[in-house]
């Protein structure tokens, strides 16, 4: 068994690179897939992501911190319409929305070693005591983190007109959530006009950091994070609301669903583009050549190598 597994993890993290054609019609999260490899950067980053959560060489099995600060990597530097392609592509069935909640190969940076999931306090009260998920660049909160530091004595040593002003501090990536997705009463659907954008990037903030949520099934596009209020004692209401900021948001539910008709220009070209059967996704030699075509691993699908994730 041992002997079989790099080669497949080899043909997953090809899978999961360079994509496979869809048996039910277009695949959008395939388009999104062999759009990233098409453009240099994207890939670049997403082949590190990959890598760094499909080591097995690590301690433990997963080298959980270090995928997840690869993923952050990816969302932070990577060209947004391509990063969210793959995060919010949309699926009209069952293979789709399977490649779509494994393409940032959640067995590592998603779910724990256990069956069972934790407590959602556990997530959230890492969350608190974390710097990467409480701020998003840096905190500059009631004294912490460098905006505060910075802005301290610094019209003594500079003039003014050399100073650069200020950056207002950035709010705590779970609270940017919170506020970026938060339903409005008084709207007419009960969610803002445009609400749907901010709500995405606050969304994708959260991938890698230590409440990292993801599509629960391959049946819906609902999202969470790996945790349940099952053992949450006396902090059961605190855990509820929490969980539901995912579960029962119907402004994240729009937001996602949303998604389709944002799809990027520059992913509506690569649909265009898979339209001649002539080209091969494997000639891609630039990030200004799209992808095109299919490839030889239409037959290696990823829910046959899910279990060894």
């Amino acid at each position: 068994m041992a002997r079989c597994l790099g080669p497949l993890l080899l043909l997953l993290l090809l899978l999961l690179l360079l994509g496979s054609p869809s048996s039910e019609g277009r695949n959008r999260c395939v388009d999104a897939a062999e759009a990233c490899t098409a453009d240099a950067l994207c890939q670049q980053l997403r082949t590190e992501y990959v890598a760094r959560c499909l080591d097995r060489a690590a301690p433990g099995g997963c080298p959980r911190a270090r995928c997840r600060r690869a993923l952050r990597r990816f969302f932070a530097r990577g060209p947004p319409a391509l990063t969210h392609a793959l995060l919010f592509c949309p699926c009209a069935g069952p293979a789709c929305a399977e490649r779509r909640r494994q393409t940032f190969v959640p067995a590592c940076a998603f779910s724990g070693p256990g069956l069972a999931p934790p407590s959602c306090l556990a997530p959230l009260d890492a969350c608190e005591h974390s710097r990467v998920c409480r701020c998003a660049r840096g905190c500059g909160f009631g004294g912490r983190g460098g905006v505060g530091r910075g802005r301290e004595g610094a019209g003594q040593s500079l003039p003014p007109v050399r100073s650069p002003p200020p950056r207002p501090p950035r709010r705590p990536r779970l609270l940017a959530f919170q506020a970026s997705c938060a339903p409005a009463p008084s709207a007419p659907d009960g969610c803002l006009p445009d609400q749907a954008p901010s709500c995405r990037r606050a969304y994708a903030g959260l991938v890698g950091t230590a409440i990292t949520p993801n599509y629960v099934d391959n049946a819906s596009a609902r999202v969470a994070p790996w945790c349940d209020c099952g053992a949450s004692g006396n902090r059961r209401e605190e855990c509820e609301a929490f969980r539901g900021l995912f579960t029962r948001n119907r402004c994240l539910d729009s937001a996602i669903q949303a998604f389709v008709s944002w799809w990027p220009p520059i992913l509506q070209d690569q649909l265009d583009s898979l339209q001649d059967p002539g080209h091969s996704l494997l000639q891609v030699s630039s990030a200004d050549e799209p992808p095109e075509g299919s490839s030889l691993f239409f037959m290696l699908p990823v829910l046959a190598l899910q279990p060894l994730l």
